[in-house]
């Protein structure tokens, strides 16, 4: 043993995949609630109800859904093997 320990630093490299990981994750959130408030708006519009609200947060989920891939298209891909 040399008698340096780990001090919990993490290389750049790795930090990158993780934060690449991390915002597939958010996308996929993202993503699940944009279809939820779609089948929402489209439910209050054909059942004649105010659908304005619903519309106004479906623009914003799909604003920040864009916003959020055209970021993540700036991080490297998943390099990383997965643990089994």
């Amino acid at each position: 043993m040399t008698g340096k320990r780990n001090q919990g630093h993490v290389a750049g490299v790795h930090r990158k995949v993780r934060s690449g990981e991390d915002f597939d994750i958010i996308i996929g959130f993202l993503g699940f609630w944009a279809m939820v408030l779609l089948a929402v708006t489209v439910w209050m519009e054909v059942t004649a109800q105010p659908a304005l609200g619903w519309a106004l947060g479906l623009l914003a989920s799909l604003a920040v859904l864009y916003g959020m891939i055209r970021l993540r298209r700036r991080l490297p891909g998943r390099t990383a093997a997965r643990r089994r």
